[in-house]
């Protein structure tokens, strides 16, 4: 299988774990974006990513580095890094190093996630990763839900796909009888993709036979950029969900999935019981079979699309090519 021929390094805001992961005095490594990384969080709190290699001498701050206080000391001679990236003390010199720099990233911590800022051109964060309980304008809270992590989420590593056919997959409305066995098809009401934010809601419309009046259920979707989406499904089981796709490489993406089941009148308890596992158990499986499609997926340009998609694809792909300033680049210099 190919690889997928869209750019592998798109500009936007991607999870690179779950806050659980990272805690105090840790230092976690990772490789994202064709790079080894590293997250490490403060005494106070703080999260930072750096890419992992020290300026001094090369030394992997994943292997033997730890962090004291609020800085990241090197394994190799003690070098220590603050959460900007820069040399705050050399143990044997009376001075740091103030000209040379790890390369840091954007971080935010935001529905029980931690993200990175990438853009290749070194470009700051332009827009946010939004809240899940506040985007979608109504009154619900995480206190509403089951806590979703580590049981009601997903994390499938090295597979061969794109952030763009998770984006796709949200305006795709005819694969839902076929992929999710549903015995009904979305009708789009909403498709805005005016700004690096974009906005996908639709309803069930039933096959012919079930009355219309019966609509009360439905799923809205917002998409920060190729790496973030969240979504809100009301009038069926009360959940909403976070898919993320982030690259590794110029071949492959982790995809992670997490999963808030509304809680139980009444049942308030501090961890997810049986009713909430089992239904985000459901949840999950449905993704599950998306990531079959996808991870095994030849991405077609131009697709073959029928006159009822052309809207929905054609607007998503257009959209989505501002975060790719590498192949705007190229572009530009044919």
């Amino acid at each position: 299988m190919a690889k997928p021929p869209l750019p592998m390094q798109p500009t936007g805001w991607f999870q690179v774990a779950w806050c659980t992961e990272v805690v105090a005095g840790a230092v976690h490594t990772m490789k994202y974006f064709g790079r080894e990384m590293v997250a490490w969080r403060t005494a106070s709190g703080q999260v930072a990513v750096f890419d992992a290699y020290c300026e001094h001498l090369g030394a992997h701050l994943g292997y033997g580095g730890h962090v004291e206080g609020e800085n990241l000391v090197c394994p190799f001679h003690g070098w220590e890094w603050n959460p900007q990236g820069r040399n705050v003390c050399i143990p044997y010199e009376s001075h740091p190093n103030k000209g040379r720099r790890i390369r840091s990233y954007p971080v935010a911590e935001r529905n029980e996630a931690i993200w990175i800022w990438f853009d290749i051109d070194g470009r700051p964060p332009y827009f946010d990763v939004p809240d899940l309980f506040t985007a979608f304008g109504d009154d619900k809270t995480a206190a509403d839900y089951y806590p979703p992590v580590p049981a009601a989420t997903l994390h499938r590593r090295g597979l061969e796909l794109h952030p763009q056919y998770v984006l796709e997959n949200g305006v795709d409305f005819a694969h839902f009888k076929f992929v999710h066995k549903t015995p009904f098809v979305p009708e789009f009401t909403r498709h805005d993709f005016s700004g690096p934010v974009s906005y996908v809601d639709f309803t069930i419309a039933f096959d012919p036979g079930v009355t219309r009046d019966d609509i009360h259920s439905g799923v809205e979707s917002i998409n920060a950029g190729l790496g973030c989406s969240i979504t809100k499904s009301w009038g069926m089981v009360d959940n909403r969900t976070m898919p993320t796709v982030t690259p590794v490489d110029d071949s492959t993406c982790d995809i992670r999935f997490t999963v808030w089941i509304g809680r139980r009148p009444g049942d308030d308890g501090p961890e997810i019981g049986p009713y909430g596992k089992a239904m985000a158990e459901y949840v999950i499986q449905q993704f599950e079979a998306d990531i079959e499609i996808w991870s095994h997926q030849r991405y077609s340009d131009p697709p073959a699309l029928s006159r009822k998609e052309f809207d929905g694809f054609t607007a998503l792909r257009a959209w989505a090519r501002q975060f790719y300033p590498d192949a705007d680049r190229k572009a530009s210099n044919r």
